[in-house]
């Protein structure tokens, strides 16, 4: 059964939107019969209930990081799901014979990316792979931020080589980040 963690007009950290809003109203969800009830969102006022794995309370933002984007960044991980469509015979060029990856990108350990069956059946290496750089994503991002704001810092001037992959790293995270200049490429 679920309790409430947040309370009418608490500051939250809404880490699907990245951004500060107050909860307008708790909304717990009853089952018949039950003392409790069995799940609890919250309104914050962007357009849907939100979990309470998507919010975060203003407390445990400040003694966290500095940096909210840095809790936008979970650790994701790859769990194995049986396959129920892969009979037996048919496993001889599967890495994990009877599973299919899933990758878990919430704290829950139940939202994510998921594959059909016959498309993994169709090229069980190449959907592996895929799940193994999901899973890396958030790294991948960090040391991307990492080598910008390094570069950024340097005075030495650096080499073409180096200059090539920093812009590169600035156009993944523009890519990231910023949302507007995004839906504007992909308008042209």
């Amino acid at each position: 059964m679920a309790k409430a963690l947040f309370h009418k007009a608490q500051r939250v950290f809404v880490k699907p939107v990245g951004t500060y809003a107050l909860v307008e109203k708790v909304i717990p969800h009853w089952v018949k019969g039950m003392d409790e009830p069995l799940r609890v969102t919250y309104d914050v006022g962007l357009g849907r209930d939100f979990s309470a794995g998507e919010l975060i309370s203003e407390d445990t933002m400040r003694g966290h990081s500095d940096d909210p984007d840095e809790l936008l960044l979970d650790q994701w991980c790859i769990q194995r799901q049986n396959n129920r469509w892969q009979g037996d015979g048919d496993s001889s060029h599967h890495p994990y014979p009877g599973t299919f990856p899933v990758v878990l990108t919430d704290e829950c350990n139940w939202g994510g990316w998921r594959v059909p069956g016959a498309e993994y059946n169709r090229d069980p290496a190449r959907i592996e792979h895929q799940a193994r750089m999901i899973a890396n994503a958030p790294d991948l991002v960090r040391l991307c931020k990492t080598l910008v704001e390094a570069a950024e810092r340097s005075t030495d001037e650096p080499t073409e080589e180096v200059k090539m992959a920093l812009a590169k790293a600035h156009t993944i995270l523009r890519h990231i980040y910023d949302v507007t200049d995004y839906t504007a490429q992909a308008a042209e």
